[in-house]
């Protein structure tokens, strides 16, 4: 459930920090789009040594007998690694990991990255590519960086010039139309005691990306989300609802429903820094789905691009049973596949004045998919704190690599870690629905499903 946008009182607070109104780029630079750049941004040729290979196109082969719902195989199950980094040979290697990772190579002997031959499967429909050509002449920053006007489903900012647009690049990335998918949270305690903090229903509808609406008829609502706890029974009804608008004038709107209040109340405590009950306070609400609700507490700045081995195509993680992929210290590494991609680096600096226990972030987003991978996280004494990852899931059906879904956090100085938005031994994995109508949406229907 992503947001796009900061509230007005903040964007007047931070003026003299955020960047002016951004201009779109120049038709010769769109251009770009049709020749060496793929549709949506990234480069298209591989790396000089052929770890990274060219862009080819969205993975779209679709496993033989599919229905929606059903568990996606690994269309890469024959191939081995290619390398293993341990806490031996991490220095060698360290320039392309993230400090979490390398934190929790050096703190564990038996940690392991398996890391696999490069596949870019990332991508989107053709009309989604249309759209982002549109986008990239004719979309521009506002509210400081924090809202964006003149785009519609697609990227925004394909050839970005600030963080601020990279980060709503993000947010704004193709994860399909209507979603739904039934999830556990996994927590692990620091002496390695695995339980379940939820088991819930998540749905996401996502009017940005109504393949037949435009511009014109957009009305401001980026994404519906909603989700209803199914257990444990101390949580069984409670529920979370968020809006997500495109910019201020259309400002996020979140409701929750407590079964024991029995009433549906606004919840701006979902947000920001706030420990996040779904996850029984391990992560922070800012850290759902890598990156959720308002990040004005925070200044954003373009570092660059890098090739980093991170969590991607892993179809097989997405398929394992718990007991087999949450281990007493970390995923198994067995199970999780790691590949060499180029990602886009923006790092986050809190703004004096502002509090926030996560003192600077660093965001890794995926060149093909613009979606947040990994993240590092400081504490306000400058060491690495926080690991946030994604294991991304290959769903050719939609078409699309998912990094909304089985992602977790490492709290790498105390070893508590968690995986959450994972179908694992469940009925069904995420899946592509029929669009819901509004009111399927609405704080009354909220605490209809919370009451039951």
């Amino acid at each position: 459930m992503k947001t796009t946008i900061k509230f007005a009182a903040a964007a007047l607070t931070l003026a003299f920090t955020l960047p002016d109104a951004g201009a779109a780029v120049t038709a010769d630079e769109a251009a770009k789009l049709h020749t060496t750049l793929t549709p949506l941004g990234a480069e298209k040729a591989g790396n000089k040594e052929g770890s990274i290979p060219a862009w080819e196109g969205v993975y779209t082969k679709v496993q033989p007998g599919f229905k929606p719902g059903d568990f996606r195989v690994d269309p890469f199950a024959s191939e081995k690694p290619a390398l293993a980094i341990t806490g031996k040979n991490v220095d060698q290697y360290a320039a392309k990991l993230s400090a979490a990772t390398v934190a929790l190579l050096k703190k564990y002997p038996t940690y392991r990255l398996d890391v696999f031959p490069t596949h870019r499967t990332g991508g989107a429909p053709s009309w989604v590519y249309d759209n982002t050509f549109k986008n990239a002449t004719r979309a521009k920053s506002i509210d400081g960086g924090f809202g964006v006007e003149g785009a519609y489903g697609g990227i925004p900012f394909p050839i970005p010039k600030t963080g601020y647009e990279a980060i709503m690049n993000h947010r704004l990335a193709w994860t399909g139309e209507t979603i739904q998918l039934p999830i556990r949270t996994i927590i692990v305690t620091p002496d390695g005691k695995r339980a379940m903090a939820t088991e819930a229903e998540q749905t996401l509808m996502r009017p940005y990306y109504f393949k037949e609406g435009s511009l014109e008829k957009f009305d401001g609502i980026t994404q519906y989300g909603r989700l209803i706890t199914r257990a444990p029974a101390s949580k069984a009804g409670e529920g979370i609802l968020a809006y997500d608008g495109i910019d201020e004038a259309h400002p996020r709107a979140i409701w929750q429903y407590l079964v024991g209040q029995r009433r549906v109340r606004r919840a701006p405590s979902v947000s920001y820094d706030t420990p996040d009950s779904v996850t029984s306070g391990i992560g922070l609400f800012d850290e759902a789905f890598m990156l959720f609700g308002p990040i004005d507490h925070h200044e954003l700045k373009l570092i660059g691009k890098k090739e980093m081995y991170i969590p991607y195509n892993n179809n097989r993680a997405g398929a394992a049973k718990i007991a087999d992929l949450v281990g007493p210290q970390f995923l198994n590494p067995d199970l999780v596949r790691w590949e060499l991609h180029r990602v886009w680096e923006v790092e986050a600096n809190l703004i004096p004045g502002k509090r926030h226990v996560v003192a600077k972030r660093r965001y890794y987003l995926d060149e093909d998919t613009w979606q947040i991978v990994m993240i590092d996280g400081y504490d306000a004494q400058g060491q690495i704190w926080r690991g946030n990852y994604t294991l991304t899931l290959l769903a050719p059906d939609l078409p699309a690599v998912l990094g909304n879904i089985m992602w977790g956090t490492y709290n790498v100085q105390t070893g508590a870690y968690l995986l959450n938005e994972a179908s694992n031994d469940m009925s069904s994995q995420v899946k592509a629905i029929p669009r819901l109508p509004s009111s399927y949406f609405g704080p009354e229907e909220l605490a209809n499903q919370g009451s039951r």
